[in-house]
């Protein structure tokens, strides 16, 4: 039996074991299409016939710009990589100017895009790239060249002969794809991740996602431009997962109990998203039945695993999953067992009362340029722990410099940075790679992150500020949105914040607090103000008195990847935020030039 090695292994492992009817699945004029283990690999293969027949050569480089997952992605994916060209996904949502910068920085010579607006976009920087010969759509689009093409001109397997030799000499060590980081600063970075990178990250991490192999059923949703859904697809494709693509986010919620999916991986900001949903229709009910819902959300928010809370707790909390929780799974579906949560951290509480509602969230850590998992909890044998990114997976070795930042070797970390070698001998140094993140082992070899060594700061009082600590505490206010602490060099630390203007106009309602139709008005509202200001005293006792918020500025936009504020995973992008709210800031500090 083929074992793994290289990426297009996967769909040839999952064949010997069975051919399934689903797949991949993706959405069509409003019906599912199911795509066999066995059509996937066909379909690769007369993508691989027809890249050669167009003259792709070894080391070629192939972008893809999808703004939704679907099942011609990963058929292109398989047919690049196995002659040996390489796979560049890029993200939709970046500029015009980043797509052109990203084409241009990796050379490549075709580009597939999904649909007319990623085209539009792309058709109005086209003259900038000169190197790129053609692009061909997943869409119908007019003017622009259909990928069925390919399977066209592959469809003849005279030179299957061909694909099968230059595949035959792909080396684990080979490099497979550029991932271009999208950064909180300045240019795009392109990770150089091999075969084997992300091979040896599937193998070492699938032990701890509970699947139950060839029954399972996946729902994929979050970008898979990016490594941490690309790699999770990779995972499914081994343990021969159904794995269906999400329409769109907005979609989601109808798709989701279309298909009753058993596992997806999802980002903190989506979670935070379904809780306050989910706790606004608890809000509206009456009587008993919004007795009963706090109760049960009072139980959740003081879960901890393993039964560490007692008997009687337990009891509580069984009673509490059949009258209230498995309405919250309903829901999702009803059939979701876990919940895989990568990118930035979780809150606590997050992970508390979803375990506690039986849809445990598996929260994990890693970079793009460790491919990406370094560590990850599972609820079995013991291995979940609430506050931390897990146990570190197997072959992963973690290291601590004096300072506290995380170093990683093994089989996973990157080759380097695609033509720049001075930034690839920054990180990595003595064999590791320095993740620029700040955390700790516990004494049963549970990680836990603190912070983002170059986010941490010091106050003109030199104590040590470490924003994404407060920030995410803030953000367990119903008040806040998004929150970016400031202060850096000056005496007090500060923040701006986004709030949530839906929640706070419900608020009003029924307070009978009238609030201004516009969002730059609202935010000058004094009981607005008022009111979130007692929050973040509230949250404030839970640090020292040099790291409390001071002081805040409310911001009238809703802060956004298309509004430049947030990276594509939902990042701060917190020199563009700081550059857009500079008058925030003078206010705030106006004794200081900035």
């Amino acid at each position: 039996m083929i074992q793994p090695s290289r990426l297009f292994d996967f769909p040839y492992y999952q064949l010997q074991k069975n051919d399934k009817e689903a797949c991949l699945v993706t959405k069509y004029d409003g019906k599912w299409v199911k795509t066999s283990t066995a059509e996937y690999i066909n379909k690769a293969n007369a993508i691989s016939r027809a890249l050669l027949r167009m003259g792709i050569q070894p080391n070629d480089k192939i972008a893809v710009i999808s703004s939704n997952n679907r099942t011609e992605w990963n058929i292109m994916d398989v047919g690049v990589l196995q002659i040996a060209a390489q796979n560049v996904p890029i993200y939709p949502t970046i500029s015009a100017d980043d797509y052109a910068y990203i084409l241009n920085h990796c050379e490549a010579v075709l580009c597939f895009v999904s649909d007319e607006v990623v085209w539009q976009k792309l058709q109005s920087v086209r003259s900038q790239i000169p190197l790129l010969k053609e692009v061909y759509s997943f869409n119908e689009i007019a003017g622009c060249r259909h990928w069925t093409e390919l399977l066209t001109l592959g469809e003849d397997p005279a030179n299957q002969v061909d694909v099968d030799k230059v595949k035959d000499k792909v080396q684990p060590d080979d490099l497979a794809t550029l991932i271009y980081t999208s950064g909180t600063t300045g240019k795009p970075k392109g990770v150089m991740l091999s075969h084997r990178n992300i091979v040896s990250n599937v193998l070492d991490s699938a032990s701890r996602i509970p699947f139950e192999e060839g029954s399972s059923i996946a729902l994929s949703f979050l970008p898979i431009c990016h490594i941490f859904e690309r790699m999770i697809l990779y995972i499914y494709q081994y343990y021969s997962v159904s794995v269906y693509f999400a329409e769109s986010i907005e979609a989601l919620s109808e798709n989701i109990k279309e298909v009753r999916p058993t596992v997806f991986s999802v980002v903190p900001r989506l979670l935070e998203k379904v809780y306050d949903s989910i706790y606004a229709k608890g809000s509206a009910l009456t009587g008993i039945k919004k007795g009963l819902f706090f109760w049960a959300l009072g139980l959740g928010l003081k879960y901890k695993p393993y039964g560490e809370n007692g008997w009687w707790y337990e009891c509580q909390l069984s009673l509490a999953r059949k009258l209230i929780f498995s309405k919250w799974r309903d829901g999702l579906g009803g059939r979701l067992t876990v919940m895989v949560s990568g990118s930035a951290a979780l809150q606590p509480r997050l992970a508390r009362v979803f375990a506690a509602a039986n849809i445990p969230v598996m929260e994990g850590y890693g970079l793009t340029e460790t491919s990406p998992v370094i560590s990850v909890n599972d609820m079995r044998n013991g291995g979940f722990r609430i506050g931390t990114v897990g146990r570190v997976i197997e072959n992963v070795h973690v290291h601590f410099a004096e300072d506290g930042e995380i170093l990683c070797k093994g089989p996973n970390v990157m080759l380097g940075y695609f033509k720049d070698e001075t930034l690839t001998k920054e990180v990595l140094k003595n064999g590791y790679f320095h993740t620029g993140d700040i955390g700790e082992l516990d004494a049963d070899g549970f990680l836990r992150i603190t912070d983002r060594k170059k986010e941490m700061f010091k106050t003109s009082g030199g104590k040590y500020i470490a924003p994404q600590l407060l920030e995410n505490a803030m953000k367990q206010s119903r008040f806040i949105e998004q929150i970016m602490v400031i202060g850096e060099g000056e005496k007090m630390p500060a923040a701006f914040i986004q709030p949530n203007f839906g929640f706070i106009r419900e608020w009003g309602k029924l307070h009978q607090h009238p609030l201004p139709d516009s969002n730059e008005d609202l935010v000058h509202d004094p009981k607005v103000m008022e009111r979130i200001r007692e929050e973040i005293q509230h949250i404030n006792q839970k640090f020292g008195s040099w790291e409390q918020i001071k002081q805040f500025e409310l911001t009238p936009d809703v802060w956004s990847v298309e509004g430049g504020h947030l990276t594509p995973t939902l990042k701060l992008k917190r020199k563009i935020i700081f550059a857009k709210y500079i008058d925030c800031y003078r206010r705030i500090y106006p004794e200081t030039e900035k």
